[in-house]
C-alpha cells in the first residue's frame, strides 16, 4: 500500500527521539462487520521539543489528544502516520479510532464460519500490522507494556497475551458480532498489562471458540495454564491431548536446554482459519494454521510438521519474544533459531526421531534453492525498510540460517553453544539485541574467535559446492584423497566448513556405512590424508550426517551405485542427501532430467521417510512437467503417473506411501485411461485396499476429473453442498479455477484480480486451480493481462494479497522464450518499480529460465 513503508533510518531517529512505556487499548467489537472501535492512551517519553510519529492503519481518525492538546486528524493523520510535534519530556497521547477488519490474514483478521454462521476474529502483526489495530511505535525496539480492554459477546472466548480475566457483564446490543445479528449479551474482558514486548507479538483472538485446557510445572515450580482452541465446527477433530502431550515435551527440553525457565505466564495455542502461514509466536498466545486440525487423513509429513511447528513457536517464547532482535536484519536469528532448535527438540524429546532427516528433505532444499535465486542475500540482510523485510521470510532466513546454526554448534561444541545461550537469555531478557550479543556469550564459551566465522557464513550470500577428487592405486585404493571447494561466480566465498566423510559398502543388506571420518576444510582443495590407502567404497559420501551447509556432488561410482541401489541405502539420514545431491545436480543440468526420473521411479517405493517422500515426488512433478525435454514432456508425464498409480497399488494398504502415491496420481492422470481410475476411486467402482476417500482426498480426486474435462460445476456444487465448510469453499474454487475452458480461467482471474472481496485463502486456492493446465496454451491470453496489472494491484492490494495474487497466478507453465521475453519487458520497463515487487517478479523469471536450461541439458543427454 503507498504510504505504509518505514525505512531502517526513521526507525533508528525515532528510537533516538522516544521511548515507548504502556499502552492502554480499549477495543469495541460489538460495532458491526465491516469495523471496529478503538480508543488507545499511550505513554512516551521524548525529548522535550521534538516532533516523531504514531503508526496507525485506520478507517478514520475521531480525536487525537496530546498532552491535554487536540490534533486536528484532518492535518495529522495521512497515510499510515500520525504526526506528533512539540513533544514533552513525559507525554500521554489519547487517540479514538476506527479500524477495518480485513479478510488478508493482516491486522485483526474476521472469518464467517460457512459450517454456521459464527464470527471468528484472530490477531496477525508480524510484520508491520499490529498499527491496523491500533496506534503503535511499530518497530520492534520500541518495546512497551500494553493492557488491553476488550468489549465483546459475552459467550465468547477472548484471548490475548496474558490470562484472560473473568469478563464485566455490559448489558445487551442489537447488531453486535454474531451469527444472526440480534441482541445479545455483551461483556468487558480487562486484561493484565503484559510484561515489556514487542507490539507485534501482542494479540488479540475473539469468537465462540472450542477450548480445552491443561496445565503443566514448569521448572522453577509455578503452574503454567495451557489452553488449544479451535473453531465450535472443527472441535470434533481436534487432538487436543496429543498437542499437550508435544508441549510438555518441548517446554521440558527447552528448559533443560537453556537453563531458564519459561518466562511469561500462561501458554494458549490456537488453531485460526484463513491464515497465511504456519504459526506466529505471540506471547502466551500463539496462533496457528487451521491445516493443523485434521479432519481428513494427511501425511505423516504433515503430522511431524506439526510438532516441529508447535516446538518452534515455544522456542521462540525466550528467543524472540523473550529477546528481540533490535531491527529486521536480525530476523534470521529469531526463525533460525527456532528453526534449529525445533528441530533437534523434536528429534530428542518426541517420537520423531528422524526429525533432521526431514530437515535435509524439506529444509535444506528449501534453502538451496532460495540460495541460488538472483535475489539471494547474506543471512544477515541489509533490511533497509519494511518492504524488504517482507520478502524475506524466506528459505535464506528461515532454512540456510537454521543450516548454518547447525553448523555453528558442530563448530563450537553443542554444550558451550547452550551455555552462551543461556547467558545471553540472562543479560538480555526483556530487551533487544543484535547479533554481536549472541556471538559474545559464545565466543567466551567456546574459546572460538567468531568474527571471521561471521563475516564468512553470515555476511555474504550463495552455497558452496563440495566434491571429492582423488586417485586410486592398482589395488583400487585411494592414493590420493581431497575436498575440492567452490562457488558462484557471482558470490564466490569460500568458507569452513566441519563435516563428515562417510563410506558405504554394498552389503548383504543393502548400502551400509562402514567408515567415517570428521573433519574441518576450508579453502579451495584440502586434502585428506586419513582416507588415504583405504578401498574405494560403493558409495562416497562428502557431508555425511548433514553437519555443514553446502551442495555435494558424487563421483562416478556414488552416482552409478546411487542409481541403481538408492533404495537399498538403510539410513535415512544419508538416503535423502543423495536424493538431495540427484535433484541439486539436476536442477544444475549436471544430471539429466529424465535420468532423475527414471531414478525416482526405480527406488521412491522403497522410501520411508514421509517428508523424503513428499519431497521427492513434488520434484518428480516438477521435473516431468518443466524440466525433461519438450519432445518427451507428454510421453514422460504419462509414465510418470501410470507408474504412481502401479506403486499405489503395489504399497502396503493403508499405508502412508500408498495415501502419497494416490495424491501424487491424481495430480498427473491425464489420459483417458488414468482418468477412468481417478473417477473409479471416486466413485467408488474402483476400490485400493486399505484407501478411505474421505472428505479431502474426494476432493483431490474431483478436482483432477475438473482439471481433465471430466466433471464440472453440477459435480462441484453436489460436493460443496455435502461440505459447506471453509475447506469446502476453497477446495469448489480450486475446483472451479482448475477447469480447462478460456471460460473458467477468465472467471477465476477476474474473481481475485478485479475484485478484493475474496480472503486470503480463497485467493490462494483459485491461483492453484488457475495455472493446472494439461495444455498451458490454455494461459497465454493472460500474460499481457498479468503484466500490465501488477503495478495496479501493488498500490491496490496488502502485501499478503499481492504475493498470493503474483506468484499464484504467474503461468510458468508456459516456460519458454516468450515468457522470459515478457517478464524481462517488465521488468527493463519498471527499473523504478517497488523493490519487493520487482523481486518476487525476478524470482519468477529465475525459475523459467533454469527451466529452459535443464530442458536443454535433457534434449542433449
Amino acid at each position: 500500500m503507498p504510504g505504509t513503508n518505514l525505512t531502517r533510518a526513521e526507525a533508528q531517529e525515532r528510537a533516538g527521539v522516544l521511548s515507548a512505556e504502556h499502552y492502554d487499548v480499549a477495543l469495541d467489537l460489538t460495532t458491526g462487520g465491516e469495523t471496529f472501535a478503538a480508543d488507545t492512551t499511550v505513554r512516551f517519553t521524548a525529548t522535550p521539543g521534538a516532533a516523531s510519529f504514531i503508526d496507525l492503519i485506520a478507517a478514520s481518525v475521531e480525536a487525537i489528544d496530546l498532552n491535554g492538546a487536540a490534533l486536528d486528524p484532518a492535518v495529522v493523520f495521512a497515510d499510515s502516520r500520525i504526526e506528533l510535534p512539540g513533544l514533552a519530556a513525559d507525554n500521554v497521547l489519547r487517540i479514538r479510532s476506527t479500524q477495518r477488519y480485513t479478510n488478508t490474514g493482516e491486522g485483526l483478521h474476521r472469518f464467517v464460519d460457512p459450517a454456521d454462521g459464527e464470527v471468528y476474529l484472530y490477531s496477525q502483526f508480524e510484520v508491520p500490522d499490529s498499527r491496523r489495530m491500533f496506534p503503535v511505535f511499530e518497530q520492534p525496539d520500541l518495546k512497551a507494556t500494553f493492557s488491553f480492554t476488550i468489549t465483546a459477546p459475552a459467550r465468547w472466548q477472548v484471548v490475548s497475551n496474558q490470562p484472560t480475566p473473568e469478563p464485566v457483564p455490559a448489558g445487551t446490543r442489537a447488531g453486535a458480532q454474531g451469527a444472526d445479528w440480534a441482541e445479545q449479551e455483551i461483556a468487558t474482558w480487562a486484561f493484565e498489562p503484559t510484561p515489556v514486548m514487542s507490539s507485534y507479538i501482542t494479540a488479540l483472538i475473539a469468537g465462540p471458540y472450542r477450548v480445552v485446557r491443561s496445565e503443566l510445572t514448569s521448572r522453577d515450580g509455578r503452574t503454567i495454564p495451557l489452553g488449544v482452541f479451535c473453531r465450535e465446527s472443527l472441535g470434533q477433530y481436534l487432538d487436543a491431548d496429543y498437542i499437550f502431550a508435544k508441549t510438555r515435551e518441548g517446554f521440558a527440553f527447552f528448559e533443560e536446554q537453556f537453563d531458564y525457565p519459561y518466562p511469561f505466564d500462561k501458554y494458549d495455542q490456537l488453531f485460526v482459519p484463513e491464515y497465511n502461514m504456519g504459526a506466529m509466536e505471540n506471547i502466551g498466545a500463539v496462533t496457528f494454521t487451521e491445516a493443523y486440525v485434521f479432519r481428513s487423513q494427511v501425511t505423516d509429513a504433515m503430522r511431524e510438521r506439526r510438532v516441529v511447528t508447535i516446538l518452534h513457536e515455544l522456542a521462540h517464547m525466550w528467543f524472540g519474544d523473550l529477546v528481540t532482535m533490535r531491527w529486521w536484519n536480525d530476523l534470521w536469528l529469531n526463525e533460525s533459531f527456532a528453526e534449529y532448535m525445533s528441530t533437534l527438540g523434536v528429534a530428542e524429546a518426541t517420537e520423531w526421531t528422524e526429525c533432521w532427516t526431514t530437515f535435509v528433505a524439506s529444509e535444506k532444499s528449501w534453502a538451496y534453492r532460495q540460495d541460488q535465486l538472483p535475489s539471494t542475500h547474506p543471512i544477515v540482510a541489509p533490511i533497509r525498510d519494511l518492504e524488504d523485510v517482507l520478502v524475506n521470510f524466506d528459505g535464506i532466513t528461515y532454512a540456510k540460517g537454521a543450516s548454518v546454526l547447525k553448523q555453528l554448534v558442530a563448530w563450537v561444541g553443542r554444550e558451550p553453544f547452550m551455555r552462551g545461550v543461556h547467558e545471553y537469555f540472562v543479560k538480555h531478557h526483556h530487551g533487544n539485541t543484535e547479533l554481536g550479543d549472541l556471538l559474545a556469550e559464545l565466543e567466551a564459551q567456546s574459546g572460538r574467535d567468531l568474527g571471521g566465522w561471521s563475516k564468512l557464513w553470515l555476511e555474504t550470500a550463495g552455497v558452496n559446492t563440495l566434491r571429492p577428487v582423488f586417485e586410486l592405486d592398482a589395488d583400487g585404493a585411494y592414493a590420493s584423497f581431497a575436498i575440492e571447494q567452490s562457488a558462484a561466480a557471482d558470490h564466490p566465498t569460500l568458507r569452513p566448513h566441519r563435516i563428515a566423510v562417510g563410506l558405504y559398502a554394498e552389503t548383504d543388506g543393502g548400502l551400509e556405512r562402514v567408515h567415517r571420518i570428521e573433519l574441518d576444510i576450508d579453502g579451495a582443495r584440502t586434502e585428506v590424508p586419513e582416507l588415504v590407502g583405504i578401498a574405494q567404497p560403493a558409495l562416497l559420501l562428502v557431508n555425511d550426517d548433514d553437519l555443514s551447509y553446502a551442495k555435494i556432488r558424487l563421483d562416478e561410482r556414488s552416482l552409478e551405485t546411487a542409481t541403481a541401489r538408492l533404495g537399498e541405502l538403510g539410513d535415512s539420514l544419508a538416503r535423502a542427501l543423495v536424493w538431495g545431491t540427484l535433484w541439486d545436480a539436476t536442477r544444475d543440468a549436471e544430471l539429466p532430467a529424465s535420468r532423475f526420473v527414471d531414478t525416482v521411479l526405480a527406488h521412491i517405493g522403497r522410501e520411508t521417510g514421509s517428508t523424503t517422500l513428499r519431497t521427492l515426488l513434488g520434484q518428480l512433478r516438477l521435473a516431468a512437467e518443466s524440466y525433461v525435454s519438450p519432445a518427451r514432456r507428454t510421453a514422460t508425464i504419462e509414465r510418470v503417473a501410470d507408474a504412481l498409480w502401479q506403486l499405489s497399488v503395489d504399497a502396503e494398504p493403508g499405508s502412508d506411501n500408498q495415501f502419497q502415491f494416490v495424491k501424487s496420481f491424481a495430480l498427473l492422470a491425464t489420459t483417458a485411461e488414468q482418468l477412468d481410475t481417478v473417477a473409479g476411486l471416486f466413485d467408488g467402482s474402483v476400490p485400493l485396499d486399505g484407501l478411505d476417500i474421505d472428505t479431502d482426498l474426494g476432493w483431490e480426486l474431483l478436482i483432477a476429473l475438473v482439471a481433465g474435462g471430466r466433471a464440472g460445476e453440477p459435480e462441484i456444487a453436489a460436493r460443496l453442498a455435502e461440505d459447506r465448510t471453509a475447506s469446502g469453499n476453497q477446495s469448489a474454487a480450486h475446483a472451479r479455477a482448475a477447469a480447462p475452458t478460456a471460460e473458467a480461467k477468465r472467471a477465476a482471474w477476474d474473481l481475485v484480480w478485479e475484485s478484493d472481496e475474496q480472503p486470503n485463502a480463497i485467493v490462494r486456492a483459485t491461483g492453484l486451480g488457475f495455472t493446472r493446465a494439461s495444455d498451458p496454451a490454455i494461459l497465454e491470453p493472460f500474460v499481457e493481462r498479468f503484466f500490465a496489472s501488477l503495478l495496479p494491484i501493488w498500490e491496490a492490494r496488502s502485501y499478503q494479497i499481492v504475493e498470493e495474487l503474483v506468484e499464484g497466478f504467474y503461468p510458468s507453465e508456459l516456460a519458454g522464450a516468450p515468457l522470459v521475453a515478457a517478464t524481462r519487458g517488465w521488468l527493463d520497463a519498471h527499473a523504478d518499480a517497488p523493490a519487493a515487487l520487482r523481486r518476487i517478479v525476478t524470482e519468477l523469471l529465475a525459475g523459467v529460465e533454469r527451466a529452459l536450461r535443464v530442458q536443454a541439458a535433457d534434449r542433449e543427454a
